[in-house]
């Protein structure tokens, strides 16, 4: 009977350490202006999590730019050939209700609508995925504050999903 209580710290810092192991799985990229992780997976497998995640959400895709096609075929016409990535899209995505939140406290916070995650992966970089957003800046009001609050926290729990 002894023995079985030495199985539950053996446990707990087993699942600790793999969640702690986990948590370390996405690099964090920041800046002023934007926030970016670094995830390990193909960039398919990922994009597909990143899908799943919206709609998971609640939230429908609005479109795709895919960034890294258009430089791709543009590049050509002006003399550029370098791969600056792999892949690259925005994903574009609107939610009535952090919309609404959003426009309702200053009818000015229609600079942040669509709300954009971007998912690109570099050459040579094998097995490893970029996915963020832009950061909104502080914004004067309460109301602004807490409506950016919300859109970021959706940023981080979809990007978080995605993982």
């Amino acid at each position: 009977m002894f023995k079985n209580y030495l199985l539950y710290p053996v446990v707990f810092i087993t699942l600790l350490l793999v969640h702690i192991g986990g948590s370390f799985a996405a690099t964090v990229l920041e800046t002023e202006y934007y926030k970016f992780y670094r995830i390990k997976g193909s960039y398919e497998d990922v994009r597909v999590d990143l899908d799943y995640a919206i709609t998971g959400q609640g939230i429908k895709v609005n479109g795709v730019s895919h960034i890294s096609d258009m430089l791709n075929r543009t590049g050509k016409d002006i003399g550029r050939t370098r791969k600056v990535y792999d892949h690259a899209e925005a994903i574009q995505f609107c939610s009535a209700t952090l919309s609404r939140n959003m426009m309702e406290a200053d009818p000015l916070n229609i600079v942040f609508c669509p709300y954009i995650i971007f998912i690109y992966s570099l050459p040579g970089e094998k097995n490893t995925v970029y996915m963020g957003y832009r950061k909104p800046p502080h914004l004067n009001t309460q109301k602004s504050k807490k409506a950016v609050a919300d859109v970021v926290k959706t940023y981080e729990d979809i990007i978080a999903d995605a993982q």
